[in-house]
């Protein structure tokens, strides 16, 4: 997405506020505000956002509230609304050099949530977004069963959702939703889903959620055992920090421990990508491990993590990393063609 040249339309202005606070990672009740209201005035008839508008009775509508009433009417005068002027001045950063050609040479995202899971929108909503920000492909990696705080998905839910990816491809093309998961691993290393659903899928992120701080040689042996699974394409977020503070204690989440060098190896030899996490608050692998893993020869995907549409501009931040750290990008695998990505997770043809 591009910033707002000139007049747009009122729903378009309220997503893209919306997108655009989420970008700039502002909290989840001021982002459903807008998307709300979004939502009230896109289900309206023809000329009644004008007659409200003109009458003054936007904000009877359930969802509008005098904020975005005021977006409304902004829009339909033919300005492009005060509110959405200012985030596009001071929303976005500059990508340093060197990441800003990283990023110009992606062409997908290969993790990503939808509401089927945690993450705040619909899965045409992320890929309809995806598309709009230059990509040919994301990939749809909701979260496995066991993972149930963020409502992960059983076996027969993920059936129903890769039919729904199916029309949706059929809709959207040329553009590609991959079909994916995100799925946990198990203490003892194995995959959260079933083998025959994970053979089905274009690209499996596998991360670790729980027993975050189990002795090192413990949590080397588990993702070692994940990374050499057949099904494994990506290993997600690998340290589980979390840099920012968190929850009631306002502590961060240390890093967990394990022998980064044979991890690492584990993922050169079996020839699956350690991901670059673009998420703020995760920025994982730390740059020490990151340049290690450049060092033992790995591939890399570039990923967003995005919970919600705004999200999926977060790839900057990735790429400034990967950039810092000496990540050549043809080792980055979601710089490649569609068939290419494909070839390599096995799922081509």
């Amino acid at each position: 997405m591009s910033d707002v040249p000139g007049p747009v339309g009122p729903v378009e202005a309220l997503k893209r506020i919306a997108f655009l606070l989420e970008r700039a990672h502002e909290p989840t009740y001021r982002v459903r505000a807008f998307r709300t209201a979004a939502a009230a005035v896109e289900a309206l008839g023809p000329g009644e956002v004008e007659r409200r508008v003109a009458d003054g009775t936007l904000t009877q509508l359930p969802g509008v509230g005098k904020t975005t009433a005021l977006v409304v009417s902004e829009a339909v005068g033919g300005e492009v609304p005060v509110y959405l002027r200012r985030l596009e001045a001071t929303g976005g950063r500059p990508v340093a050099e060197g990441g800003a050609e990283l990023r110009a040479l992606l062409r997908g995202d290969l993790h990503t949530h939808s509401d089927w899971s945690d993450g705040g929108s619909p899965v045409r909503e992320m890929a309809e977004t995806a598309r709009d920000l230059g990509h040919a492909y994301v990939a749809l990696t909701d979260h496995s069963p066991r993972l149930t705080v963020a409502n992960g998905l059983s076996p027969e839910r993920l059936r129903r959702q890769l039919d729904l990816v199916a029309e949706l491809n059929a809709e959207l093309a040329p553009f590609r939703i991959l079909t994916g998961i995100e799925c946990d691993i198990n203490e003892d290393g194995s995959l959260d889903q079933e083998p025959e659903l994970l053979a089905r899928l274009d690209v499996v992120v596998a991360s670790v959620h729980s027993k975050l701080r189990m002795p090192a040689e413990d949590m080397t042996r588990r993702m070692v055992a994940a990374v050499a699974n057949p099904h494994t394409d990506v290993l997600g977020h690998c340290t589980g920090r979390n840099v920012t503070p968190r929850g009631r204690s306002g502590r961060v989440r240390p890093e967990s421990e394990f022998d980064a060098e044979v991890v690492f190896e584990a993922c050169r030899r079996f020839d699956v990508a350690v991901e670059v996490n673009s998420r703020p608050e995760r920025l994982d692998p730390p740059k020490r491990l990151l340049r290690l893993a450049v060092e033992t020869g790995c591939r890399f995907s570039i990923d967003t993590d995005a919970h919600a549409p705004g999200q999926l501009d977060w790839q900057g931040i990735g790429c400034e990393r990967a950039a810092a750290c000496g990540v050549d990008p043809a080792t980055v695998v979601n710089t490649w063609p569609l068939e290419e990505l494909l070839a390599w997770t096995g799922r081509a043809g």
